[in-house]
C-alpha cells in the first residue's frame, strides 16, 4: 500500500465539510478530520474539492486542519463481546460510556483477552466460512470463529487458551485469522444460497402468529401513528420470537424514550434461558440529536452485525425503531448536498435505499454449510398516521408482512393494536403449508375463518352505523357477535400479563376453536328461532376470559370452558 496522502479541511459548514489535496478517494471512503481524527464519509467529489460529512460534532474543526484519507468505506469490527451491550451507530461502545463519546474515540479493547478453543489441527483443510475454533466466555451463545470468505486451504497453525484482540487464533495458507475483523456495513456478507422451505419466526404474538405470520429471513414494516404501541409491540418480539440473537436498532428516536427503552430492555428476563435478554441482545443506539450520518449508518451497522451471527448458524432478528427517523436523515442529507428532491422533500432514490436495506433479509445456507437467518421488522412512524406518505408507501413494496397499528384499536385500549383491515402477510400460503407438513392440517382453513369473519364484522359494523344494529338479520347480528368474541377472545393479549404476554400455536388454535364452536351454537340458535337479541345479552365472560386464565399447554381448561357455555346457550332454546 503506497503512502497516505494527507490533504487539509478548506471549509466547514456544521458535519459538512469540505476538503482537498487528499489524493484518489471513492464514494463512501472515510477520511479522519483534525487532531481528534473526527471520521466522515465522502458524499461528493467535484473539481478537485472532495465533500464529507462528519459523523461526530465538529466544533473546533476549522480550515487548515489536517484530512487523513482512511482507504475504505465505513467498516466496523465484528467479533466476541457484541452481546449484551449498548453501541452507537458507528458501533463503539455506550455501555461504560458519558453522554457523548471523546472524538474519535473507538470501541477495541486491546487489554481484553478471550478464551478461544481450537476446533481444527495443524494441517486440516479447512473452507471459507468454516468454524475454526469457538470463544468460551463470550455471552450467553456460543461464538463461532469462522474462517473469513475468501479465505481457505490448510491450516498452519492454531492457538489455544487467552487470546486479544489482535491474536491470531489461526493462520490458513498463509493469511492470519484473527478474533475480530472488519466488514464495510453497506455490503452484505456472502452466503452459498439462498433457501426457498419457508419456516415461519413465531413471535409469541397471536395476532400476528394466526392472521400475519412472517417467515424466518422474510422482512415486515410496523407503520403506526403515535400512542398506537409500537414499541411495546416491538419490545414484545424481542422478548417472546424464536430467534437466537436480536439487533435492537434505535434511529433517530428522542434520547429519553430511547433510554427508557434501553433500561426496560435490560430488565426483560430472557424465557428461554431464565436470565436477562440482553445476553443475546445487541442494542445500537442513536438518537435525534446525534449527527444525521451517524444515524444514517446505524442501520446499515445493524444489519451487519446480524449478518455476522446468522453466518456463525444462528437466526437473528433486527428491529429497527425506526426507519421513518432513518429516511429523514436521508433527506436531510439530500438538501445539504444538493441533490434533486423528489416528493415530500425525500430524495429521489429513497426506494433503492429501502430496498438495498430490506433485500439483506434472507434465509440462506452460509459459507460453512450452516443454515441461518436475518429478519428484519422496520417500524415506520408516518407523520399524522398518514399513510400513503412515501416511506410508508414505499416500504410495503420491499416488504412482505405489513402489520398496521390502529389508532382506534389503540385509543379503545385492545392490544397489540394491529389492525386486520389494513395489514397483510405475502407469507401466510407458504406458511400454511410449513404447519399442513407439520402436521397441523386445519392452519389454513382455521385463519381463512378467522379473516373472513372479521372481514365480514367490519362490513357489518359499518352498515349498522348507517341503518342500525336493530335493522340486521339475526345471522348479520350473530356475525357481528363472532367479530367482537374474536377481537376479545382471541387477538387481544396484554404484554403485563404473566399468563397471557405470549402464547403458542396449541393455546391460539384451542382459542379459536372454542370462539368458532360458540359462534356456530349461536347460528343454528338463531336458525331455530331465538331471538339475536337473547343472544347478545348473553354472558360469554367466560369465553372472552379464557386467553387471561389458560396458560400456554391448558388446552383441557380451554375445552372444559367451551363446553359450559355451550351448555349455556344451549339451554336457552
Amino acid at each position: 500500500m503506497g503512502a497516505v496522502n494527507t490533504g487539509r479541511v478548506v471549509r466547514v459548514s456544521g458535519p459538512l465539510v469540505e476538503v482537498c489535496d487528499v489524493g484518489p478517494v471513492a464514494m463512501h471512503d472515510l477520511i479522519a478530520l483534525g487532531p481528534d481524527s473526527t471520521p466522515s464519509e465522502v458524499v461528493a467529489i467535484r473539481d478537485g474539492l472532495v465533500s464529507v460529512q462528519a459523523y461526530e460534532y465538529t466544533g473546533g474543526l476549522r480550515p487548515g486542519a489536517a484530512a487523513v484519507p482512511a482507504g475504505k468505506p465505513l467498516s466496523v469490527r465484528l467479533g466476541p463481546g457484541l452481546l449484551g451491550h449498548v453501541f452507537d451507530g458507528l458501533l463503539r461502545s455506550l455501555t461504560a460510556a458519558p453522554v457523548f463519546l471523546t472524538p474519535g474515540a473507538t470501541n477495541q479493547d486491546s487489554d481484553h483477552r478471550w478464551r478461544f478453543e481450537p476446533g481444527v489441527r495443524v494441517g486440516d483443510a479447512v473452507e471459507a466460512g468454516q468454524v475454526l475454533g469457538v470463544v468460551t466466555d463470550a455471552g450467553a451463545l456460543e461464538h463461532r470463529v469462522l474462517a473469513p470468505p475468501g479465505v481457505g486451504g490448510t491450516v498452519e497453525s492454531v492457538a489455544d487458551g487467552k487470546c486479544g484482540a489482535d491474536t491470531a487464533v489461526a493462520t490458513v495458507s498463509g493469511t492470519a485469522v484473527h478474533l475480530f475483523s472488519d466488514w464495510p456495513v453497506r455490503v452484505p456478507r456472502p452466503c452459498r444460497t439462498r433457501l426457498t422451505e419457508v419456516t415461519p419466526l413465531r413471535t409469541g404474538q397471536r395476532v400476528l402468529d394466526l392472521l400475519y405470520p412472517v417467515a424466518r429471513g422474510g422482512a415486515a414494516a410496523v407503520p403506526g401513528g403515535f400512542g398506537t404501541g409500537k414499541t411495546v409491540l416491538l419490545q414484545q418480539i424481542a422478548k417472546w420470537c424464536d430467534a437466537d440473537v436480536i439487533v435492537y436498532v434505535g434511529c433517530g428516536e428522542r434520547g429519553n424514550e430511547l433510554a427508557e427503552v434501553v433500561a426496560e430492555l435490560f430488565e426483560l428476563t430472557d424465557p428461554r434461558t431464565g436470565g436477562r435478554l440482553t445476553d443475546r441482545t445487541v442494542v445500537i443506539a442513536n438518537t435525534s440529536n446525534m449527527p444525521m450520518m451517524a444515524r444514517e449508518a446505524s442501520i446499515y451497522t445493524g444489519v451487519a452485525v446480524a449478518e455476522y451471527y446468522r453466518d456463525m448458524g444462528y437466526h437473528a432478528v433486527v428491529i429497527a425503531d425506526s426507519t421513518s427517523r432513518w429516511a429523514e436523515a436521508l433527506r436531510e442529507f439530500a438538501s445539504r448536498t444538493g441533490a434533486l428532491p423528489a416528493e415530500e422533500g425525500y430524495p429521489a432514490d429513497l426506494a433503492s435505499a429501502l430496498a438495498a436495506f430490506y433485500e439483506r433479509a434472507g434465509c440462506v445456507e452460509t459459507l460453512g454449510g450452516a443454515v441461518g437467518s436475518v429478519t428484519i421488522i422496520g417500524a415506520v412512524s408516518p407523520p399524522g398516521g398518514d399513510m400513503t406518505e412515501p416511506v410508508t408507501a414505499h416500504t410495503e413494496r420491499f416488504v412482505r408482512v405489513r402489520w398496521t397499528l390502529d389508532r382506534d384499536l389503540a385509543y379503545s385500549r385492545h392490544y397489540p393494536a394491529v389492525s386486520w383491515s389494513g395489514s397483510f402477510s405475502r407469507d401466510a400460503p407458504a406458511v400454511g403449508d410449513h404447519h399442513v407438513r407439520e402436521g397441523e392440517h386445519e392452519w389454513p382453513a382455521r385463519r381463512a375463518r378467522v379473516t373472513t369473519a372479521l372481514a365480514e364484522a367490519d362490513r357489518l359494523a359499518a352498515l349498522a352505523e348507517l341503518v342500525g344494529e336493530a335493522a340486521l338479520s339475526g345471522p348479520e347480528r350473530v356475525a357481528l357477535l363472532a367479530g367482537r368474541l374474536l377481537r376479545d377472545g382471541v387477538l387481544q393479549q396484554s404484554a403485563l400479563s404473566t399468563v397471557d404476554a405470549a402464547g403458542g400455536d396449541e393455546k391460539a388454535a384451542a382459542l379459536v376453536a372454542a370462539v368458532l364452536a360458540v359462534v356456530d351454537e349461536c347460528q343454528r340458535l338463531v336458525a331455530a328461532g331465538v331471538p339475536a337479541e337473547v343472544l347478545e345479552e348473553f354472558d360469554f365472560t367466560a369465553l372472552v376470559r379464557l386467553r387471561e386464565e389458560a396458560g400456554p399447554h391448558e388446552v383441557e381448561l380451554i375445552g372444559r370452558r367451551r363446553d359450559e357455555v355451550l351448555a349455556g346457550l344451549r339451554r336457552l332454546r
